[in-house]
């Protein structure tokens, strides 16, 4: 048995794999802010409140949590800001975590600094948040994650963690190749965790299709969903008895999951290669994605067979045939539901995720 502290959260991924660790006889604790208004369960509540004191509540609170967050096999850390403090508060918290504890690990799961720095310069993807081609994106969400995280004290704190720990996880395509060009010792590649719910077989479904697209407050562009929501809308002008199409946003996590529960399919980011958390649930419900699905994330994953993702290139042209061609033959998406929950039970179960980590964490030398 191990003794696993998972420090922050994204998008359920820690407060899921915790369950299949626990399942695999490990002791686990999960301490993050629930990332933040998704609100995910967790067994430390490290959210911070508002207003100007809120930080030094926070702070407080780490500090008479440090004493317990010693002699653990596994501190796994979500992100470097694994906490809602500035980069400089979190240094000396990271330092004390290093010194009583066996073993550190980085996930590389969303933004940090060699995600937008490699997008930025090297550009080992033909699109990405950061680029289109050898072309910059200068959308505002964009400009701004370059400026937090490109020669600035996160920056620093990124580099700092990167070098100094034990294994770093990547949890996409896209985020191995920003970190395993730098750190090709220590990289690893494991799927997103996902747990599967019991469900009854999939019944045939005739149009008209159900399309639900959520959208993120103030990320709208900088995912692209402005633009899929446009293919939509246009594709349902063109098709009005074939396709419903439900918008969400800001939604609560549970709001959002009642709508999409209700659709046969959803449009996710528009500029990735792969399909994250959020599209992993749905196509684990037997929800047809139309998002990312390149060739490279069936590669990384060593999946020959399956193609349940509807793959669309970063244009509003490219969402609007895809999804036309899908309302034009409704025959393929029996297909698409059934290969689309055998692709995350193949690839994405929470045990066998578990287990991967496992396997991770005893290679360490525990």
């Amino acid at each position: 048995m191990m003794r696993i502290l998972l420090l922050g959260e994204y998008s359920n991924v820690h407060n899921t794999l915790a369950k299949g660790l626990r399942q695999l006889g490990h002791e686990v604790t999960v301490a993050s802010n629930g990332d933040f208004w998704k609100d995910y369960p967790r067994d430390l509540d490290l959210a911070r409140r508002k207003g100007k004191l809120g930080g030094l509540a926070l702070m407080a609170k780490v500090a008479m949590l440090l004493p317990r967050w010693r002699e653990y096999d596994v501190v796994q850390l979500i992100n470097p800001m694994f906490l809602e403090l500035k980069a400089e508060r979190i240094f000396p918290v990271y330092h004390y975590l290093r010194r009583h504890n066996r073993h550190i690990v980085l996930c590389a799961m969303g933004m940090d600094h060699y995600w937008v720095k490699e997008c930025t310069e090297r550009k080992p993807l033909r699109y990405s948040d950061f680029n289109i081609g050898d072309t910059l994106r200068t959308d505002d969400c964009a400009m701004k994650e370059r400026r937090d995280w490109i020669g600035t004290p996160k920056a620093k704190l990124n580099v700092e963690i990167a070098n100094d720990c034990d294994a770093i996880v990547t949890g996409l395509y896209e985020y191995d190749v920003c970190y395993r060009p730098n750190f090709p010792q220590k990289t690893n590649f494991i799927p997103f965790p996902i747990i599967s719910a019991t469900l009854s077989p999939l019944a045939s479904h005739h149009s008209p299709f159900r399309l639900f697209i959520g959208i993120s407050r103030g990320r709208s562009a900088y995912k692209g969903t402005d633009i899929m929501l446009r293919a939509a809308q246009a594709v349902k002008e063109k098709y009005p008895d074939r396709l419903e199409l439900t918008v969400a946003e800001g939604l609560p996590f549970s709001e959002y999951q009642q709508k999409m529960d209700a659709s046969d399919i959803i449009m996710d980011q528009l500029y990735a290669y792969t399909p994250a958390m959020n599209a992993l649930l749905a196509m684990s419900k037997g929800i047809v994605v139309i998002g990312g699905g390149e060739p490279e994330n069936y590669d990384i994953l060593g999946e020959k067979e399956l193609r349940p993702i509807i793959n669309v290139q970063p244009s509003y042209e490219s969402v609007c045939e895809q999804l036309e061609q899908l309302v034009l033959h409704p025959e393929r998406l029996d297909l698409l539901k059934r290969q689309s929950r055998e692709y995350v039970s193949k690839h994405h179960d929470y045990l066998k995720v578990a287990r991967q980590y496992e396997e991770l964490y005893k290679s360490l030398n525990l």
